[in-house]
């Protein structure tokens, strides 16, 4: 599969690459541009600039995602679970990292902070009818189908 080129545009001195961990990892690691440590106390949320922002193809976004190890390790991730930014963001990416644990976390500058990973859409139309086509589902929602 041919790869995207995705520009990407460092905004300071202190922003880094995104890096992946392996040939066939999916995310790319983003790093705190920070100039020093940041504490996130428990249950406490701070935002944390990557430095980066990125130009993406049309009909593509980028997702951060937590980094499983500072997720399941420290209780370290995204406050919003996954953060989306569209293709025609120029903006920073910036991290809101909450604190899950109870116990204080600090970042360092140039930690790993999170991950992202480019993926298309599927652009829609949104239709307003009076009725929807029936299904033996139904309205049936959580737990419906099961357990």
């Amino acid at each position: 599969m041919k790869k995207k080129e995705i520009k990407v545009k460092k905004l300071n001195k202190l922003a880094k690459m995104p890096t992946q961990g392996s040939e066939f990892s999916a995310g790319w690691d983003l790093y705190a541009a920070i100039e020093e440590p940041v504490t996130i106390q428990p249950g406490e949320t701070k935002k944390i600039g990557t430095g980066l922002s990125f130009e993406l193809p049309i009909h593509m976004f980028g997702a951060i995602y937590a980094r499983s190890g500072l997720a399941t390790k420290y209780g370290i991730a995204p406050a919003n679970k996954v953060g989306v930014c569209d293709c025609d963001y120029r903006g920073e990416y910036i991290v809101a990292l909450h604190n899950h644990s109870n116990e204080s976390y600090t970042i360092q500058p140039e930690d790993r902070i999170a991950q992202v990973i480019f993926s298309p859409y599927i652009p829609a139309e949104l239709i307003e009818v009076k009725e929807l086509t029936e299904t033996a589902r139904g309205d049936g929602g959580f737990s419906s189908t099961g357990r």
